[in-house]
């Protein structure tokens, strides 16, 4: 099959998306997203497009369910191959897919996790990612006025689906989050 280069990704991702922080965390989901799939031996360049792309929509759809309904036709029309198209509409739990391959579940559930685990990150004093431990994530995850707009329920949820605990998820993602902290402003 086909897919876009990264670069094409990019092109899609800057024409739809104009806001800095949303910006950042499709940097970050992509970057999350690659890891699991090299972890897993899987392909990190369709992991990472639906990590890139899957909130490219929501600025001009903020909705439910127009993203990423709409933003999946966008796709479409440019050719984007359907796995990717229907990976990233299963991030949305509230359509109601069924998550039939890895790269499904996992945009699942790194996508609200890892932007939790940046929140987390970005409240440290020295904002760095090798702080980040499995304990105090959790302990923020009860606090339900932090971070008040993640999904708790969905972050339980897709860590169940993906069949990965949360404790190894967690540092995971710190870990993943790494090569890209300098672009989406953590440090390591």
């Amino acid at each position: 099959m086909n897919y876009p280069t990264r670069e094409q990704a990019l092109e899609i991702l800057h024409e739809f998306t104009k806001t800095d922080s949303l910006r950042k965390h499709a940097l970050a989901v992509e970057a999350v997203m690659k890891a699991f799939a090299e972890k897993h031996n899987d392909d990190p360049h369709k992991f990472a497009l639906v990590g890139l792309l899957h909130d490219f929509d929501y600025e001009i759809h903020p909705n439910a369910p127009d993203h990423p309904l709409k933003g999946s036709e966008i796709l479409r029309e440019r050719q984007m191959p359907e796995d990717i198209v229907y990976a990233i509409q299963c991030h949305a739990d509230y359509l109601g897919l069924e998550r039939k391959t890895l790269m499904d579940r996992a945009i699942f559930a790194l996508d609200e996790l890892t932007g939790f685990i940046v929140a987390c990150t970005l409240v440290k004093p020295d904002k760095s990612l090798s702080q980040i431990e499995s304990k105090s994530v959790r302990k923020k995850l009860k606090d339900k006025a932090f971070a008040r707009t993640v999904n708790r329920e969905e972050v339980y949820k897709a860590a169940e689906q993906l069949g990965v605990p949360l404790d190894d998820l967690i540092p995971f993602i710190a870990t993943a989050l790494k090569p890209v902290a300098s672009q989406i402003g953590l440090n390591e």
